[in-house]
This record gives structure tokens, C-alpha cells and sequence, in this order.
């Protein structure tokens, strides 16, 4: 089973910036959907993604995090355009 501590440093390997200057990111199972639940916030800004223990996993391992690195970054654009509008 993936430790949420390694999965939300991880996220923080692949993106210094979160965790930093007020991005936050949090991480948790979600039984009924079966795979882990990706928060991304600033300030009153949140917003969310799934990610299937697989790829989790996967990235966990250093075998790959494009599917990690993907959504994370699409979290971020978005909380920015949120933040400008």
C-alpha cells in the first residue's frame, strides 16, 4: 500500500514549487473510487484529481510519473487562471 507522505513528496520531487509559497498539496485514499485523491490548493483555491493506485505506484518505483506529472501540472494551470480571474 502507498504511504500519503511519499506520494505528496513525491509530487513535491517532481514540482519544487508546491508545498511553497502558499501551493499547497494534500493526498488521500479513496476506497469507493479505488485510487488516490490529489489535492492542489491556494489559498481559498482547491481543486482535485484521481489518480489509479497503478500509476501511483508506478511513479512511486521511478519506473514513470507521466500520468502524476500530467495531472498535477494541469492543477496548477487551472488554480492559476482561477487566481487571475
Amino acid at each position: 500500500m502507498i504511504d500519503k507522505r511519499e506520494l505528496c513528496e513525491k509530487i513535491r520531487t517532481l514540482y519544487p514549487d508546491v508545498g511553497a509559497c502558499g501551493l499547497d498539496v494534500d493526498a488521500q485514499w479513496d476506497e469507493a473510487q479505488k485510487s488516490w485523491v490529489v489535492h492542489l490548493s491556494r489559498g481559498s483555491y482547491r481543486l482535485k484529481t484521481y489518480l489509479e493506485e497503478k500509476d501511483a505506484e508506478q511513479c512511486l518505483m521511478g519506473r514513470q510519473c507521466v500520468s502524476l506529472g500530467i495531472e498535477i501540472a494541469q492543477l496548477r494551470a487551472n488554480i492559476e487562471r482561477m487566481k487571475e480571474a
